[in-house]
């Protein structure tokens, strides 16, 4: 099976950018739609973005739409997530996932079979 991990969160000034990587070992990225979710403090964790095993198709929710990017790159096992014009409630625990469907139900977190263990993303004005 594949195991994800994340990394490149860290802490941001209201308005920076920050990248996010997910890299795949175990099985090759490219048998896998990619999904990243975020749980902020206190909160459920909720979708942010996905992207379908060619990259094709992306789907972003509209909380991040227009300021987050998310691409992949599968001859290096790497997934990506861009995130620019960061504000305070973008602050979270952001994980991928790795989804055992096709074409999944982008946005629900049950058609996601395997998960990082996060990385925290702290945007402070």
């Amino acid at each position: 099976q594949v195991q994800l991990v994340e990394s490149g969160g860290g802490y941001v000034q209201t308005g920076g950018s920050l990248g996010l990587a997910c890299f795949a070992s175990g099985r090759a990225l490219s048998e896998y739609p990619i999904g990243w979710f975020r749980r902020p403090p206190g909160k459920k964790r909720e979708f942010v973005s996905a992207i379908s095993k060619s990259g094709m198709t992306t789907v972003y929710a509209d909380s991040v739409k227009g300021r987050f990017i998310i691409s992949r790159n599968n001859a290096n096992n790497t997934a990506y997530l861009q995130m620019n014009d960061l504000r305070s409630e973008d602050t979270a625990v952001y994980y991928c996932a790795a989804s055992g469907v096709h074409i999944p139900e982008w946005e629900s977190e049950f058609e996601y079979h395997w998960w990082g263990k996060g990385t925290l993303v702290t945007v402070s004005s």
